[in-house]
C-alpha cells in the first residue's frame, strides 16, 4: 500500500477550484478509492488566511469556509502538528528553504511518512536530495 498523501496549499488551492492535473487528480481518486487518507496540514489554514488577507486567494468563501470546505473533501483529514513537529521544522537535515509553511509540510511528512504533493521546486528538491517523499503534480 502507497503513503497517505499530504497536499501542499497549492494542490488544496486546484483541489477546490477544479484545477488539479489529471496526474494528481487519479493519484488522489486511486488514494480514495484503496480506502487511504489524504491529509492537510494545519499550516494550510494560516497560509490561506495570509493569502486572504493579501488579496490573494481567489475563492468567494471565507477562508474559514474554504479550509472546512477542503477538510470537508471524501477522505480529507488534518494531519497532527504537535509542538515536537514544530520543533523539528525548524531543524530539519540538508538544504531547504526557510519558508516556515513548507518546512512545516516537510517535517510533517518526514514525521508521519506522508507524500508531499506538490508543485513547489523546493520541496521537489529536499524530495530529490532523499529528505522527503514526494509526487510532483
Amino acid at each position: 500500500m502507497k503513503p497517505p498523501f499530504l497536499l501542499d496549499t497549492c494542490v488544496c488551492i486546484w483541489l477546490l477550484g477544479d484545477e488539479l492535473t489529471p496526474k494528481t487528480e487519479k493519484a488522489l481518486t486511486d488514494a480514495y478509492v484503496a480506502g487511504t487518507t489524504t491529509y492537510v496540514s494545519p499550516i494550510t489554514a494560516l497560509e490561506i488566511g495570509t493569502m486572504a488577507r493579501k488579496r490573494r486567494l481567489k475563492s468567494p468563501l471565507q477562508p474559514g469556509k474554504w479550509f472546512a470546505t477542503l477538510i470537508g473533501q471524501p477522505g480529507m483529514a488534518i494531519a497532527p502538528m504537535p509542538p515536537e513537529l514544530l520543533i523539528e521544522s525548524a531543524l530539519l537535515p540538508g538544504n531547504i528553504h526557510n519558508d516556515p509553511y513548507d518546512r512545516i509540510i516537510a517535517a510533517t511528512a518526514r514525521e508521519y511518512g506522508y507524500t508531499v504533493i506538490t508543485s513547489d521546486r523546493a520541496l521537489l528538491d529536499y524530495g530529490e536530495d532523499g529528505y522527503l517523499s514526494v509526487l510532483e503534480c
